[in-house]
């Protein structure tokens, strides 16, 4: 589980290069993935929301692939110059088969960011769509967090566990990129 939040940082964003870098290779892979975790988040909040830092975490792509289209998505990632890296999970036996891809890229003032993709294969996930992108259904992504997912601090979270507990649908909620009071 994650550690719980300084409050003092709420209202730092992430940077616009890594929401564009990120939605670059989801878009790319978007029939072909189920999206998890803080991009999961993203994609059921209100189009046009304010990307805070404590409301989504966007420090990695968490997806699932259906066992079918694990080749292909595996060839896309490496066209679109991804590698895979080696992690201390990957000999633990687990039945999502992890991996992990990485890629390096050369920003505009010649620092470097890092993509990470963490990748899963399973073939039994309950999805929704949102905002154009198929993701984990919101009960069973909040599932994950005992097990897959870490960040079960952060607000979308918080406030998707809440708006299921009183029976409102979070998908589209604002509560899910909104800075708590």
């Amino acid at each position: 589980m994650g550690a719980p939040h300084n409050i003092k940082r709420y209202g730092e964003v992430w940077p616009e290069f890594r929401i564009r870098l990120g939605f670059g290779i989801l878009n790319i892979l978007k029939d072909k993935i189920i999206i998890s975790g803080g991009w999961a988040w993203h994609f059921m909040s209100e189009t046009g929301h304010t990307e805070y830092k404590h409301a989504h975490d966007h420090k990695d792509i968490d997806v699932f692939v259906k066992k079918e289209n694990v080749a292909e998505v595996v060839i896309i990632l490496q066209q679109e110059g991804f590698q895979k890296v080696w992690t201390r999970y990957d000999h633990l036996p687990s039945e999502e088969n992890f991996r992990r891809y990485e890629k390096t890229v050369e920003l505009e003032n010649d620092k470097f960011h890092r993509i990470t993709i963490d990748f899963f294969e399973r073939d039994d996930l309950e999805t929704i769509e949102a905002n154009g992108f198929t993701v984990v259904k919101p009960d069973i992504l909040l599932s994950f967090y005992r097990n897959i997912h870490s960040s079960d601090k952060c607000w979308a979270v918080m406030a998707a566990k809440d708006l299921l507990q009183k029976g409102t649908d979070p998908v589209g909620h604002p509560l899910l990129s909104k800075m708590p009071t």
